[in-house]
């Protein structure tokens, strides 16, 4: 069976599991913000109107001296992209024929990208728990030209601190590795610790970030990257002219003008993650140990999953499936945090598969 190798568009989901399309859905297959876009952006929709008919800037540089103040970084050590997408096909580009390794589990899209340039991948499985096991982990760093690691990690939504991070950076740049860590969801989490001043001393570091997720625009296709200056030269020079469309440009500055909506936006991730893990435990459900909107879900009593994917699917409640998610394979499903609300529905429906599958603990 093929099953989609993202979250949302739902209906190739219940095409792949052969059954019949809703009337209705709650989708937590996406990891958006519940919040939706800062308010600024339908209060001032109407005035993108008049950009429409020019092109936009090739060098976003109205964008890049907004995150260069925000982050106390150079413009010129700024790339910006359409999505994470983009920037990591970028990535996959300059490392074109070099020995890449991906902790896993991870976003499918570095493995796609490696492979189509003709990367050398190979992996690294997390144990159970999905600690990084430090000494571990560098001792298999020799001979590689790079590595990927996501933080916070998609899928399992756990958070890497500096402890851990600093000495796997220290040990990159002894063997003249990139370390490439996408922080697409690190404004979802109050525990983050920048990693942009260690830009300064460690060149091999590279920094991927996304502005659809918690600004909820996935539609628009925006996110950034923060690196060495050679290094982001190197890169655009694989960038197409005009990638990032005029909208997006205007509407990603307009976010980031917002600092409220992020922090508004983590109060209420907290707020909501201690309800559901509260009925969780009460209930038997096995979580991942989460520190952003969204999460990895079992039940104790199944091996297999389908079951209460299914059961879902039937009730139009959307997971994300875990097939193509190595070390996970299907073992577990991803559920983001949404609305009040959706969480209230979505515990309805997992009360209602516990008294149809009870434990006997």
């Amino acid at each position: 069976m093929k099953w989609p190798l993202h979250g949302s568009n739902p209906q190739y989901l219940y095409e792949a599991a052969g059954l019949p399309f809703p009337k209705s859905l709650l989708d937590f297959s996406a990891n958006i913000n519940p919040l939706g876009p800062p308010a600024v952006l339908q209060k001032r929709w109407g005035d993108l109107f008049q950009g429409m008919g020019t092109y936009p800037d090739p060098h976003m540089a109205s964008l890049k001296e907004k995150i260069s103040q925000r982050e106390g970084v150079e413009p010129g050590q700024i790339l910006i992209g359409n999505g994470g997408a983009e920037i990591i096909s970028l990535i996959g580009r300059l490392l074109s024929g070099k020995k890449v390794m991906i902790v896993e589990p991870a976003f499918s899209e570095y493995k796609k990208a490696c492979l189509v340039n003709n990367c050398d991948v190979s992996y690294y499985r997390l144990s159970d728990g999905w600690e990084i096991h430090l000494d571990d982990l560098i001792g298999k760093l020799q001979g590689m030209d790079a590595v990927f690691l996501c933080n916070p990690n998609n899928p399992t939504g756990m958070y890497y601190k500096t402890s851990i991070l600093l000495p796997l950076l220290k040990a990159c740049k002894h063997e003249n590795c990139f370390l490439i860590i996408d922080e697409a969801f690190y404004d979802f989490t109050a525990e983050y610790e920048p990693l942009v001043p260690f830009l300064k001393d460690f060149p091999q570091l590279i920094l991927m970030r996304s502005m659809t997720k918690v600004f909820a625009i996935p539609g628009l296709r925006l996110g950034y990257l923060m690196a060495d200056g050679g290094l982001i030269e190197k890169l655009s020079e694989f960038q197409p002219h005009w990638s990032v469309n005029s909208v997006a440009l205007q509407a990603g500055e307009w976010c980031l003008e917002d600092e409220n909506h992020i922090f508004k936006t983590i109060q209420f991730i907290q707020s909501e993650r201690n309800v559901l893990f509260d009925f969780y435990q009460e209930h038997h459900f096995e979580v991942s140990n989460t520190a952003i909107n969204f999460y990895l879900l079992r039940d104790i009593g199944l091996d297999d999953q389908y079951p209460l994917f299914e059961f879902l699917l039937k009730r139009g409640i959307v997971p994300r499936h875990t097939f193509n998610f190595t070390g996970l394979d299907g073992r577990w499903l991803r559920f983001a945090i949404r609305t009040s609300d959706e969480n209230r529905r979505l515990m309805e429906a997992m009360q209602a598969w516990r008294s149809l599958n009870p434990l006997f603990l």
